[in-house]
């Protein structure tokens, strides 16, 4: 529960999230009555009597018929935006990132060819929202699927549809007062960069994982896999009513193609030679890896090894 401060996850995810942390498989009648020990007013505040807004079902033909991809603004408000890409059908999650500009269309590009490249292939049809930081990616799935699978009309299904998005998270950064980090300080401000995406991107590989290892409720109304794990989800499709609609491309052309727009210096906070430093001085430290709760002492160790 410490590390859901927004109190989003109920029961079900909690118990699962427990499993995959620790192994340790507690019952739901028992993390239900410790949530409301623990935080006796927290159930009120998703009472099914409350406002929320409606949706319709979710409908889509297989594994990678669709992917949807969207900016995450969690921790826009300190410098980190988050951007991640779904499989729709399965609602498996194919990437995750912290970037230091999600609105950026050319770094949105990368991202996209990188998940494409880490697939194999890419999907019949992508969805983003209406921003401007997409167009290069509406361009992108245009002309990948006209050269590699020109059989599909774009009339009827076109490579890449515009949405409208509703999600918008905040989340408070106490962290800037603690009066350690000096922002006129370059030193402190290059570690910084270094120090909290590696954080984050360790915790959004690890959350990635997690989602995508635990078993949605089963619903007989959802007209997509329901009471099982996308990753299951994924490597059984047959058995889940689906087929694999993944359209297998060149992926030199993706990897000259992300070289071209920019390549990896796009969604990097600092330059590589920092990184190299910052990357021996930590190897250093003894530490196996960064937390929330040891990020500030990593941060005063590593200060006077750069």
């Amino acid at each position: 529960m410490a590390k859901d401060p927004a109190q989003h996850q109920g029961p079900d995810l909690i118990k699962g999230g427990i499993a995959f942390d620790a192994g340790v498989h507690l019952s739901r009648d028992y993390i239900t009555a410790e949530m409301c020990c623990q935080d006796p007013g927290g159930f009120e505040l998703h009472d099914p009597t409350a406002k929320k807004v409606a949706r319709e079902p979710l409908v889509a033909l297989c594994p990678h018929h669709e992917w949807s991809a969207d900016g995450h603004n969690k921790l826009a408000s300190i410098g980190f935006p988050i951007w991640g890409v779904r499989d729709k059908w399965s609602r498996k999650w194919l990437g995750l990132w912290v970037v230091p500009n999600n609105r950026l269309k050319m770094a949105i590009a990368h991202l996209y060819l990188s998940t494409i490249e880490s697939i194999g292939g890419m999907p019949l049809q992508m969805t983003t929202d209406c921003g401007s930081e997409t167009t290069q990616v509406f361009s992108l799935a245009n002309a990948l699927r006209e050269e590699f699978a020109p059989e599909y009309v774009s009339d009827t299904l076109p490579p890449h549809r515009f949405l409208h998005s509703i999600r918008n998270i905040t989340i408070e950064h106490g962290w800037l007062r603690e009066g350690i980090y000096n922002l006129t300080d370059p030193k402190h401000y290059e570690l910084v960069q270094w120090l909290w995406p590696t954080f984050i991107q360790c915790e959004l590989d690890h959350l990635r994982e997690r989602l995508n290892n635990h078993p949605t409720r089963f619903d007989p109304a959802k007209k997509l896999p329901s009471g099982v794990s996308p990753n299951i989800a994924i490597a059984l499709v047959d058995e889940y009513g689906g087929e694999n609609c993944l359209l297998p491309v060149d992926l030199a052309v993706i990897c000259h193609l992300k070289d071209g727009i920019g390549g990896k210096d796009l969604v990097y906070f600092v330059d590589v030679g920092f990184a190299h430093s910052a990357d021996t001085a930590f190897s250093t430290l003894g530490i196996d890896r960064i937390t929330s709760d040891n990020i500030w002492h990593v941060f005063m160790k590593m200060l006077p090894l750069l």
